[in-house]
């Protein structure tokens, strides 16, 4: 009797130990995310002022001005918890700040404003962070979901309601590409 009840108390001990790891790893996960949204919410912030920086410049590249509100709009309209959304629409971004910064090499007063090299460089600063905390949360992310889904561990995650992070990671080949801007 003594020993059955060695076992229920070590196997109760066993969920437990299971469980807060689980719990860990989705905090951890959460917190990574937390880390790219911040980011990513600074790069959106920069960007406006860029815009008008250039537009000041190079008011005739109008389509290239538009594209980055529109792409930046469309960022931030992604709900906070859809990651493979906020992927997407931060590839499309990203692919209008390139064109962007190819059309600004075009104009070298506006190369040489001071004002647009410090707005340049926060942003090349961000995109940097950007990369790191992509690759945080998505470290977090195989973490957690390699927790989730080993035994015994998808036991207990299961019934727990524990599920796979996705991962952060661009899903348009296309977005991968050099932008091209052409004159």
């Amino acid at each position: 009797m003594l020993v059955l009840l060695a076992i229920i108390v070590l196997a109760a001990l066993y969920v437990v130990f299971i469980y807060n790891g689980l719990v860990r790893a989705r905090q951890v996960a959460e917190e990574a995310w937390s880390g790219i949204d911040v980011q990513l919410k600074r790069r959106a912030d920069l960007i406006p002022n860029l815009v008008e920086t250039v537009k000041g410049y190079a008011g005739h590249e109008n389509k290239t001005l538009v594209e980055v509100t529109q792409a930046r709009a469309a960022a931030q309209a992604v709900p906070a918890g859809d990651v493979a959304g906020r992927a997407a629409a931060e590839g499309v971004l990203s692919q209008a700040l390139g064109r962007l910064m190819v059309v600004s090499e075009a104009y070298p007063d506006l190369k040489a404003n001071t004002g647009f090299v410090e707005l340049q460089q926060s942003l090349e600063t961000t995109e940097n962070e950007i990369q790191m905390s992509r690759r945080y949360y998505n470290g977090a992310a195989r973490d957690l979901n390699v927790k989730v889904e080993t035994f015994p561990n998808n036991l207990i995650a299961g019934p727990f309601g524990f599920t796979k992070k996705a991962y952060f990671e661009i899903s348009n080949e296309a977005d991968r590409a050099v932008p091209t801007v052409k004159f």
